[in-house]
């Protein structure tokens, strides 16, 4: 049982490295992914080279840590620049998708309140009284209800 243990121990990084990233798909949070990603690059050297002489367990894991840290570094500037890069920003607030909008009124405005239909919905606006028909610009959200003001018509 005992001639196991060092071939077992030659694939200890692999081992390591695969459960980090079956804890990371199990519970995403884009950490842990870095960790494996470092624990398998060790694992691969560990068994291109060997565990033993220049390559020892205290090289491995500095390996490790060093490793781990150029994969935190790549990765945030991955994951940093997908941020920023994002085509819909405003996705899940759809009334601050519709400002600075303009739109035709649906139903007139009276007493501050009206309709107006915009994508295939139908938004309640508050603004100053004005006909249906009439164009507005969308300048502000409270909620789901749409603020609007009368159009510049510009030519």
């Amino acid at each position: 049982m005992s001639e196991l243990w060092p071939g077992l121990l030659d694939y200890g990084w692999w081992i390591v490295g695969l459960v980090l990233l079956a804890v990371e798909i199990a519970a995403p949070g884009v950490y842990l992914i870095f960790f494996g990603i470092a624990a398998l690059l060790v694992g691969t050297n560990v068994l291109i080279w060997g565990g033993t002489g220049w390559f020892g367990f205290s090289q491995q894991v500095l390996a490790f840590i060093v490793l781990s840290a150029v994969c935190i570094l790549l990765g945030r500037r991955w994951y940093g620049a997908r941020e920023e890069n994002r085509l819909s920003p405003h996705l899940n607030h759809r009334t601050a998708r519709l400002v600075g909008r303009q739109a035709k009124l649906s139903e007139a405005i009276t007493n501050g309140r009206g309709r107006i239909a915009i994508e295939d919905s139908w938004w309640s606006v508050e603004g100053p009284d004005m006909p249906a028909g009439s164009r507005v610009m969308i300048v502000g959200a409270d909620g789901a209800v749409l603020k609007v003001e009368p159009a510049q018509i510009t030519e």
